[in-house]
């Protein structure tokens, strides 16, 4: 399976590079830049037009219509043809997904939690098993760092243990986008850092649990 990855694109499309084929597109959360209906009509209408067989989108701390307006949102994203995940698992072409879109408090974005115990249950609602795990914000000490330091969640590391997955993609740091591997899971920021970094390609072998990197652009902190 060829997963196609982006977040962050934030209504940007047309100065994203060219977005490869493949089986899956995974966005990873931050379609729009301040969370309207409107704006999520535009996104949805840039998902719609792409080509590949599969969509899977999960919501970011910019995109405030799956709080505000959740039922038309979802809606109109289904009508697009794309499957939204929010606290939920979807099984693609054997493949289970589990999408979330919360991260640590930021500012006062949408789907923020304060760290602790309110962030791990949400984790905990994930189940054992998982091949692809899809939040917005990162792990601690992955893809998250920021000029100030490192943004990740600690709870959501932690998590990783229990919940195994052979892939977890990501997005919500601009400048860190990147792979890396802690134990059996590759971790993925795959940001697009507003359309000014690529799509990252990644192929998946659910047989093996063989996560093998196909593009991996370069990103700010490199």
């Amino acid at each position: 399976m060829r997963l196609v990855c982006v977040a962050d694109t934030h209504l940007f499309e047309r100065s994203l590079p060219p977005v490869p084929d493949g089986d899956v597109l995974v966005h990873a959360g931050d379609m729009l830049r301040h969370g309207s209906m409107a704006e999520l009509d535009r996104a949805a209408a840039w998902l719609r037009a792409q080509p590949h067989a599969h969509k899977l989108v999960i919501a970011g701390n910019h995109d405030w219509c799956f709080v505000n307006t959740a039922v038309p949102a979802r809606n109109m994203l289904v009508d697009a043809g794309v499957t939204y995940l929010q606290d939920a698992e979807a099984t693609i072409e054997g493949v289970r997904f589990w999408g979330s879109p919360w991260q640590p408090w930021f500012y006062d974005w949408a789907f923020n939690l304060p760290r602790g115990e309110a962030l791990a249950a949400k984790w905990a609602l994930v189940p054992t098993g998982v091949d692809v795990l899809v939040t917005h914000g990162p792990p601690r000490g992955y893809g998250d760092r920021v000029e100030r330091g490192r943004e990740g969640c600690d709870d959501l590391l932690a998590a990783l243990e229990r919940i195994g997955p052979a892939l977890h993609l990501f997005g919500h740091i601009h400048e860190d986008g990147g792979l890396w591997q802690h134990g059996k899971t590759t971790v993925v920021n795959v940001t697009t850092d507003e359309c000014n970094r690529a799509a990252t390609v990644i192929d998946y072998d659910p047989r093996t649990r063989t996560v093998v990197p196909v593009m991996v652009p370069p990103s700010r902190a490199e």
